[in-house]
């Protein structure tokens, strides 16, 4: 079946409101786009040989790039007699179904043996270090009243309010240590939720022909509202009448992001993961944290050496640079526009020299709480838990344990032995109240027997 070209009013043409200074604009041309002709034509190829017959408008909600650009491949295509019109649903070539002729086919094979990948055409290298640097953390500004409300959550000090500030507006790195259980981890997370914000991130990366995937669902978290390119069954509006997006829908609008690794950490998990079978690459952790914050916890017990570990990255922490390679060999640079923080509760100086701790601008050492904080502590997670508080099971506490038995307080300890105390009365079928008889035994659960902590 063939039907006569019509106009391409389409459903990702120009918008009538302009992108503002921090969205990529929609491009106007293949050039634009910083892609090669080809390279569109095979995309399409492959997105009609992997999810078979689709709509003009359903290939540019696949590739995400502007319907004249698509609509133009799709006549050429037409013309070589690789892709044929099936028949339509509409009144607007968005609505034309299109699929492969065998001849198309046979294209769409020999660009799949080059690459698998199939999905919104990628963002060249130079566009992603631009967009990288438009947004970048080092924007992120956070006053002393936005530290003391982030933290309202925790009991600290002002002293640690005091450094954490500029050690967040700094956007460089920073060391947590401190023994295990007061809160390092929690302190982490709380300064990558507290910085806020939206940035835009591509889906994949076009790296000398090669493809990067840069988006990735775990630790990237879109906005929330409607994709403009997304069809859904029960829309009443047409495609081809929505509003087209103002911004270039190679990327996604997320929350900054936060990527979390700890004691699972290797390597090899920092530079780019090959897949021989799709010959596509994985961003490694730091490239998927940029615009973000990277939290490596529990540092020091990775299966790589934290020496090696800070060798790897000696030239990303000066010089806000990383460099990946390629398996053909070719090696490229990316930004390393990320916070890193390091939290770990083993001795600094046992982990790495004094020149590699010097590269890390921050350290800060997260101590146990006094006997006010720990009071405080306590009576928070007995507020969150139900339970009438009771100075007294506090002073009991010191007395029979941190007194006779020598450990030492932890940020972590009432939570925990509050935790005990309800699992306790829920077992007796009891009320969970602060008695001298059940925190002795929440207690005795908890803690070791004639334990010295230091």
């Amino acid at each position: 079946m063939t039907l006569a070209p019509t106009p391409a009013a389409a459903p990702y043409g120009r918008s009538d409101r302009l992108p503002t200074a921090n969205e990529p604009p929609v491009p106007e041309s293949i050039r634009d786009t910083g892609l090669s002709e080809e390279f569109v034509v095979d995309l399409l190829l492959k997105t009609l040989y992997v999810q078979g017959a689709r709509t003009g408008s359903q290939l540019v909600s696949a590739v995400r790039l502007p319907f004249a650009f698509v609509d133009d491949r799709l006549l050429s295509l037409q013309q070589r007699r690789l892709v044929e019109v099936l028949g339509t649903s509409g009144p607007n070539r968005g609505a034309y179904v299109f699929n492969l002729t065998t001849a198309g086919r046979d294209r769409a094979r020999e660009a799949l043996a080059s690459s698998q990948y199939v999905g919104p055409a990628p963002v060249p290298l130079p566009q992603y270090r631009t967009w990288v640097e438009k947004q970048t953390i080092r924007n992120v500004h956070v006053t002393r009243d936005v530290v003391r409300d982030g933290f309202k959550k925790m009991v600290l000090g002002e002293d640690v309010h005091d450094v954490l500030g500029p050690s967040i507006n700094s956007a460089k790195s920073l060391f947590l240590y401190g023994a295990p259980g007061n809160g390092k981890t929690m302190i982490a997370e709380t300064i990558s939720h507290m910085l806020g914000g939206d940035i835009f991130v591509p889906f994949a990366v076009e790296v000398e022909g090669q493809i990067m995937i840069v988006y990735d669902p775990v630790y990237h978290h879109p906005v929330e509202g409607p994709d403009p390119l997304e069809i859904q069954e029960n829309d009443v509006e047409p495609a081809w009448l929505k509003s087209p997006p103002s911004y270039d829908m190679r990327f996604v609008k997320v929350r900054r992001p936060v990527v979390l690794t700890g004691g699972e950490l290797t390597l090899e998990q920092l530079d780019l993961q090959y897949d021989t079978y799709t010959k596509m690459y994985q961003a490694p952790f730091q490239v998927k944290a940029n615009g973000g914050v990277l939290i490596l916890d529990d540092f020091g017990r990775q299966r790589v050496p934290p020496k090696d570990l800070l060798n790897r990255w000696i030239v990303p922490l000066e010089k806000r640079i990383d460099f990946l390679t390629l398996h053909t060999g070719g090696k490229f640079p990316v930004p390393f526009d990320t916070l890193l923080i390091m939290a770990t509760n083993l001795e600094p100086s046992q982990l790495v020299e004094e020149a590699f701790l010097r590269r890390i601008h921050y350290k800060i050492q997260i101590h146990g709480p006094d006997p006010d904080q720990y009071a405080e502590i306590f009576a928070r997670c007995c507020d969150e838990r139900g339970i009438a508080y009771d100075h007294d099971s506090v002073l009991y506490i010191y007395q029979e344990y941190y007194g006779r038995q020598g450990i030492h307080p932890r940020a972590c300890h009432p939570r925990d032995i509050l935790d005990h105390l309800v699992d306790i009365a829920r077992f007796y079928e009891g009320k969970a109240a602060l008695t001298n008889d059940i925190v002795d035994r929440a207690c005795r659960s908890y803690f070791l027997d004639d334990v010295r902590k230091e």
